[in-house]
């Protein structure tokens, strides 16, 4: 008997009992395409969205829909901002509990880098955010502004909604297709904005904000 046999031989015996079932039928999985449901064996999918957005050092704070406007004022003030801009697309509510900061408003004006650069932070809705891989994606739609206004100020201060996040990459894609069908840019984020050279010396801020405080909005909290 040759080797290979022998190993077939053993595989067989020890599948005698296994009933012949499909994997579907065999470890049903209560998933839904696109929808935040939980991840086999990782726990609640927003769970396991906010420890892989933390692994990239970036902060998350949790929040009920009526209490987001404070938790958008105590972001700005956590990360030291002064200067903000916002997208002329963003919900004014969000910004009422932050009205003794300056905001300095889009209003569909073209700042130039120079200028974005001296303001301190930005504060933007997102798209999507990916369980998996910790990343958030902005399609720049009106409350997100083009992405110069998110990529230049140094502080970021994104907020997502629990249903916008999906479990994988795939899902991720799926949801943003009619922006790319419509030409729209997407800017995706895992962390701060950090690199390092062949000495593996970081440095933060080379092509984007170098904090990332992110609010996910949870109701029944």
């Amino acid at each position: 008997m040759s080797a290979k046999s022998e190993i077939l031989g053993r595989i067989r015996t020890a599948l005698a009992d296994v009933p012949d079932m499909t994997p579907v039928d065999d470890v049903p999985v209560p998933w839904e395409f696109g929808q935040a449901v939980n991840l086999p064996g990782n726990g609640e999918i927003l769970d396991v969205f906010v420890e892989a957005v933390e692994d990239y050092k970036a902060v998350v704070v949790r929040c009920a829909a009526s209490e987001l406007p404070q938790a958008i004022a105590k972001g700005l003030r956590a990360t030291g901002a002064s200067g903000v801009i916002v997208p002329d697309g963003l919900d004014p509510a969000w910004l009422v509990a932050a009205d003794d900061m300056v905001f300095t408003m889009e209003a569909g004006e073209l700042l130039s880098p120079q200028e974005l650069n001296r303001i301190d932070a930005v504060v933007t809705a997102a798209a999507v955010g990916v369980a998996e891989t910790g990343t958030i994606v902005l399609d720049h739609s009106p409350d997100q502004g083009r992405r110069a206004l998110s990529l230049v100020p140094d502080r970021h201060i994104c907020v997502l909604r629990a249903d916008q996040v999906v479990s994988g990459v795939p899902e991720a894609v799926a949801l943003l297709r009619p922006a790319v069908e419509a030409g729209q840019p997407l800017t995706w984020i895992s962390g701060g904005s950090a690199t390092s050279d062949i000495e593996l010396t970081r440095v933060e801020g080379v092509h984007g904000p170098r904090q990332l405080y992110v609010i996910l909005v949870q109701e029944g909290l």
